[in-house]
């Protein structure tokens, strides 16, 4: 198909579901990608999966700024600007409302609203004028039965 040839884009939390499988469509349609994970050997898994000479594996946590700049040092380094960034690393850790505490929405926090923010405010400089910004997000699938009380 070859709709992305020549193209490049960013993907974070590439190493698994969504982002994984957007990776791996990315590069059928002719995109180089880099894509971010926390733990370095599902990373190494990804990348080979994917395919080694169509993507960067950049380890990284995207509630770390010195984590994205070093990704968007990468594809700096690599002589590249970016065509597509997709926002895709998240976690869902769901609790009882009394079980909550300040470091669980802390957590949830950083990853999942401020590391989206930066994961595009850091990619802007290296945008090419018509790039695409794709923000994705889930949530749990519904329970079949209630929780109990």
């Amino acid at each position: 198909m070859g709709l992305l040839k020549g193209k490049t884009a960013v993907i974070t939390g590439g190493t698994t579901g969504i982002g994984l499988a957007t990776a791996k469509r990315f590069v059928e349609e002719g995109a180089y990608v880099f894509i971010t994970g926390r733990r370095q050997a599902e990373l190494d898994a990804a990348v080979k999966e994917i395919g080694e000479d169509y993507v960067t594996g950049v380890q990284g946590d995207v509630s770390k700024a010195e984590d994205l700049d070093r990704l968007y040092a990468a594809v700096t380094a690599g002589g590249r600007r970016l065509d597509v960034v997709f926002a895709n690393a998240a976690i869902i850790d769901v609790a009882r409302i009394g079980d909550i505490t300040e470091q669980h929405l802390d957590t949830q926090l950083d990853i999942d609203f401020k590391g989206v923010v930066f994961t595009v405010q850091k990619a802007l400089p290296l945008l090419n004028d018509g790039g695409s910004i794709i923000l994705n997000s889930s949530n749990t699938p519904r329970q079949s039965e209630p929780p109990s009380r």
